[in-house]
């Protein structure tokens, strides 16, 4: 086994499975207690499940993130001085342990930002929080992110307030869209899942300009937050044991919307399309976001008044089952992905052919849900 297949095997050991067991049994407890953290969520309105299921999933996503950092923020600064614990890493890992350590600190704001909506989403699922409160909290962490730590879109736009604009909707955008997306057993999470293998999997495969080296941080981040979901998938597969309520879904969504925006596409070179490889891999949670508000305007309803509008429900209002719904999205997710991965290592023109493809997948996807909407129609 070559060096860099060997430092990618051991980043995938401490980033995916420390996080999984961690949530996968934090879990348990929190199944048990939910009932006296009041954290149950109940059939009725736009629900479609049938029995009281715990909502406290993002306790142990958080948990599984958060230990998993903590742990190894200590262990690479005592690597970083210790000759007997670098003789347990991979040689190739040594020249990393410096540059990790040099973004600690911000690594440790993000996750403090997270904390924060994860705290708001917990609140709304637990007591319920006014739609205009939890967007300007959104909002404000997304400011944070922006203007105190300085991420933003890779957009070469050449405005810097358009882009911080930009990059503040793209957060408060995506962190809404894997909420909107909890809808279904095992939907957000495995979605959420999926993207961010397909991410980790660009960020390992496109090097950082300024070192040649694969993002390594950016895909840890996302590595750490997929073994987490998988951990939480194991509670939430049909039928669903516990939800990953608002609290989850807004700490993974914030996770994932800047970890595009930490990663950069420069080292590309001559391919700039690569830059589209976030609005690729995220079709199917903006399609379902953009298609439900649009329905919700439509009929003169409130944008964030929930319902059965989403992208699931109507395809199991088309004849599919619930589980098949669920694999289809899947599977959607999955094209985008591989889509994605392409993006950053093809000519312009093959990209061109790539998105191509990707839009002729989202109109099929619309001309049978036409379908469906001119039946109810008549």
């Amino acid at each position: 086994m070559d060096s860099v297949s060997q430092l990618f095997l051991w980043l995938l050991l401490v980033t995916v499975l420390p996080p999984l067991l961690i949530c996968l049994v934090a879990l348990y407890p929190v199944r048990r207690f939910a009932s006296k953290l009041g954290l149950l969520d109940r059939p009725g309105g736009h629900s479609t499940h049938v029995n009281v299921t715990p909502l406290g999933g993002g306790i142990g996503i958080w948990l599984g993130i958060m230990l998993t950092f903590l742990t190894g923020t200590i262990a690479v600064s005592i690597a970083r001085d210790s000759l007997w614990l670098q003789q347990y890493l991979p040689v190739s890992a040594l020249p990393y342990l410096e540059g990790v350590w040099s973004r600690v600190g911000e690594l440790w704001c993000l996750l403090g930002a997270g904390t924060v909506l994860a705290a708001l989403g917990l609140a709304d699922d637990r007591y319920g929080v006014n739609e205009w409160i939890r967007l300007a909290v959104e909002f404000a962490v997304a400011g944070f992110v922006v203007y105190g730590l300085g991420f933003g879109l890779t957009a070469h736009i050449g405005i810097s307030w358009l882009t911080n604009v930009l990059s503040m909707i793209w957060i408060v955008g995506v962190l809404n869209s894997f909420n909107m997306l909890d809808n279904m057993d095992g939907l957000s999470g495995g979605v959420a899942a999926i993207i961010a293998a397909a991410m980790a999997t660009v960020m390992l495969t496109t090097p950082d300009p300024g070192t040649a080296r694969p993002q390594l941080l950016v895909a840890a981040l996302l590595l750490v937050v997929l073994g987490s979901l998988l951990g939480f998938l194991w509670h939430n597969r049909p039928p669903a044991r516990i939800f990953m309520g608002d609290g989850g879904s807004y700490l993974i969504g914030f996770l994932i919307a800047v970890s595009m925006l930490m990663a950069t596409f420069a080292g590309a070179g001559d391919r700039p399309h690569a830059v589209l490889a976030p609005l690729c891999v995220m079709a199917v949670p903006l399609y379902d976001m953009t298609t439900v508000l649009w329905i919700r305007i439509r009929e003169g309803r409130s944008p964030f008044v929930g319902d059965r509008s989403h992208f699931s429900h109507r395809l199991v209002d088309l004849g599919l089952g619930r589980t098949q719904a669920v694999l289809t999205i899947y599977l959607v997710t999955v094209t985008c992905g591989l889509a994605a991965i392409l993006l950053t290592h093809v000519s312009l023109i093959q990209a061109a052919m790539v998105l191509g493809i990707v839009l002729c997948m989202l109109f099929l996807i619309v001309i049978l849900e036409s379908t469906g909407w001119r039946k109810s129609d008549d």
